[in-house]
Parts: structure tokens; sequence; C-alpha cells
């Protein structure tokens, strides 16, 4: 690949002057401009975007940071960074933790030492977290949380717990009687759906289990259905573990939303067409991208205090087939 000493000997011009030019600085004779230009044109010269950063210039490159890159969300999510970012003149470099604390912190260290020039990032909210124990705060290159709210950063996400009450009043509408959360109890959808069910004074015919495998969800289901007969409304935390519910559901002979509904969460592509298709809570995935790659690039331009964003967005229960 051709270098930008080559390029000055090619047309006789200084090495300081190309690399102004190849680095966009607009204060260079217009003749001189174009001969350089036409020169990398023409040879295919690469910018070494890693050594801009380490000389301390921009490096137009962002990271994005997700947790499962198999979910059809965050790959939709992604997608929707991407377009903003390059509306904006950035790049991005796409990491995948995993839903794995250590590779997550692995991954900010990639992106730390290849000098991007800001982060989007879904962080795992564990107990004593990266997120929750400081460690952030510490970091030398802004970053925007997405999907989470981080206490103290920028973030951009859905009003998770608002809109699992919204979820407790769809099913509570349609004559439930009992009622299944799927996920962790530490979840704020978890608390959102309980306080909604407190809200309507249905919180006594609530129940929730976590699971980590398929086997495991079966059998909690059917033992959640041996006992008792009144229709159950069941809240997955997202749409993956709705369709594994609805699967299970079909095997126990249980018919939905006869005697079951399922309402899941993300309202993925797949959801609509479903037999039956899913309810799912919809994200403002657009706005959620927009706004999380508008706001870093504003930190990366920015110097000096600037107040931290906290930004919730609303969610919205799509009904279908399956409640």
């Amino acid at each position: 690949m051709i270098t930008m000493t080559e390029i000055a000997k090619l047309t006789h011009v200084s090495q300081a002057t190309v690399s102004r030019v190849l680095n966009g600085n607009m204060n260079v004779d217009p003749e001189l401009r174009e001969r350089v230009l036409a020169c990398a044109k023409e040879h295919d010269y690469q910018l070494n975007a890693l050594a801009k950063g380490l000389q301390g210039s921009k490096t137009q490159l962002l990271g994005v940071l997700l947790t499962d890159i198999s979910n059809s969300f965050f790959a939709d999510l992604a997608k929707q960074i991407e377009a903003e970012a390059r509306s904006l003149g950035y790049s991005i470099i796409l990491f995948n933790s995993d839903y794995n604390p250590q590779r997550e912190r692995e991954y900010i260290d990639v992106v730390r030492r290849y000098r991007v020039d800001g982060l989007v990032a879904v962080p795992l909210m564990e107990k004593n977290s990266f997120w929750l124990d400081g460690s952030v705060q510490k970091l030398d290159f802004p970053i925007v949380a997405i999907t989470q709210h981080v206490k103290g950063m920028d973030s951009v996400y859905l009003d998770h717990e608002e809109a699992s009450r919204q979820v407790a009043h769809c099913m509570a509408k349609r004559k439930y009687e009992r009622f299944l959360f799927i996920g962790r109890d530490h979840d704020v959808k978890y608390l959102g759906f309980h306080q909604g069910l407190m809200d309507l004074g249905l919180e006594t015919q609530f129940s929730s289990f976590e699971y980590d495998n398929d086997q495991r969800l079966k059998e909690d289901l059917q033992k959640y259905f041996q006992y008792t007969e009144p229709r159950a409304g069941i809240f997955a935390n997202n749409d993956i573990c709705a369709l594994q519910v609805l699967s299970v559901l079909r095997s126990l002979g249980i018919s939905t939303p006869g005697q079951a509904g399922v309402i899941g969460f993300d309202d993925t592509y797949m959801s609509r067409y479903l037999h039956p298709s899913l309810s799912s809570v919809s994200q403002p995935i657009n706005r959620m991208a927009k706004e999380a790659v508008t706001r870093l690039a504003y930190r990366i331009d920015s110097s000096g205090e600037i107040p931290v964003l906290n930004l919730p967005l609303p969610g919205k229960v799509l009904v279908r087939e399956s409640i």
C-alpha cells in the first residue's frame, strides 16, 4: 500500500502538505489539494486510523458493545447505530459480550487500545459489575449506555419498569387470573410487572422462575400447570424466551391463549409471523440509536463539564394472537 512519503514524491509536495490534505485540513492550496487527493485515490491510499489515534487525532471510529448479537433485537439495534454513525462520518467496530462480564471488560480494553473516539454499550448490569463499581467512570473516552440506565452516565433506554407495568394491566384486562414472570427477579421488568399487579390487587397470584436450559423450562412449566386451573398470563423477559415458552406449552398440550397467554419483550421481527403470533413490548429502536449516537458525537466534540443525559423512552405493548 502506498505511503504518505511516496505520495509526496509523486506529487512533488512536502510530506507535511500530504498529511494535512489526507487528514482533512482545508488550509491547503486547492491545486495542491486536488493533486494529492487524485494521487491517493489512484493508488488506493488507506489512512491508518490507529496511527491517527496514537497521535491524538480523532479516528472517526466508534465502538459498539452488545450483549447478544444472535438476538435479532440487538442485530436491528446494531444496524440502526451503524446507519446513524455513518451519517455523522463515523465507522463502527462491533463487539459481542455474550452476557459474559469478563469478555465485556476485555472488549472495553480493546476499545481503549484502538483509541476509538467513543463507545455505545449495552451494559451487563450484574451485581458488582464494571458499570456499578465505579470502574467505568475512570475510562478516558466517552461512553453512552443504551437500553439500560447507568447512574452517572449518559443513558438512552426504554423505561422497562413502566412498560412492564403496562404488560400487567394488559393481562388483567384480558381476564387472566394468575401470573408468571420468567426471568431474573432483580430485572426491572420483574419489578415493573409485580408492581403493576400490586396496583391492581393481583400480586397474590404472582409467581416467577428463572431457567438455564430448555429441559428445566419444560419441567418448571409442567409443575406450574399441574395443579391449578385458572388461566395464566406469562410474561417472558425477551422474545427468545417467549418463543421457548410457546414451544413448551404446545408440547404439554396447553392451549394459547385459551389456558395461557404469553407476552415477550423487544418485538423482534420473527414474533409477528409465528402461529400464534407473539404479543410483545416494542422498543423505539430507531430513536434509541439516533439519540445515543448523537449524544456520543456531542461528547466527543465537546470539552468541559456537560450534564449527564438520562433519557428514558416509552415502550408499547403490541397485542397479537398469543394473548
